[in-house]
């Protein structure tokens, strides 16, 4: 299998870093005081606290270990050198909706950051990979699943 480099920001490495901390301490504690806890209450069986422990547990660890593949492909971009010339990974590009003449704001970032909630867009995604290498004034056709979208680039940010 071949090896991902993932495109990560500082402050997400330090998230992901922060959740691996958390699942191989004081989550697998947890978790195995229930296990222990499960199997005090006898035949484990039948027993769904025991089985629902182990469930949880094989999927924590799992979660390690997709956690530590990624730190140890991680690629940190330095968002101090980021070009505010053109949309690429790291910026922030305000853009206009020519369709429906409303402006969005979007942070172009590495699959493992995306937050809809927060506007943060995948640079592989249909409009993260549109966007990228465009400039100030540039209008782009971007195919998404539900058609075609129309941007005009107002602004880019770091």
């Amino acid at each position: 299998m071949k090896e991902e480099r993932i495109v990560i920001s500082q402050e997400g490495l330090d998230k992901l870093k922060e959740e691996l901390q958390h699942l191989r301490g004081p989550k697998r504690k947890e978790i195995a005081k229930r296990i222990k806890e499960a199997r005090a209450l006898g035949d484990i069986s039948e027993n769904s606290e025991y089985d629902d422990a182990k469930n949880e547990q094989a999927f924590i660890e799992g979660r390690i270990r997709e956690l530590e593949q990624m730190l140890k492909n991680a690629e940190v971009i330095n968002t101090e050198n980021i070009d505010t010339g053109k949309v690429s990974l790291g910026t922030t590009v305000k853009v206009k909706d020519l369709e429906f003449d409303e402006e969005e704001e979007f942070k172009i970032v590495g699959p493992t950051e995306v937050d809809p909630d927060e506007n943060r867009i995948s640079n592989v995604s249909p409009i993260g990979k549109g966007l990228i290498g465009h400039k100030v004034g540039d209008t782009v056709e971007i195919e998404v699943p539900v058609g075609t979208v129309k941007f005009e680039i107002l602004s880019i940010e770091k």
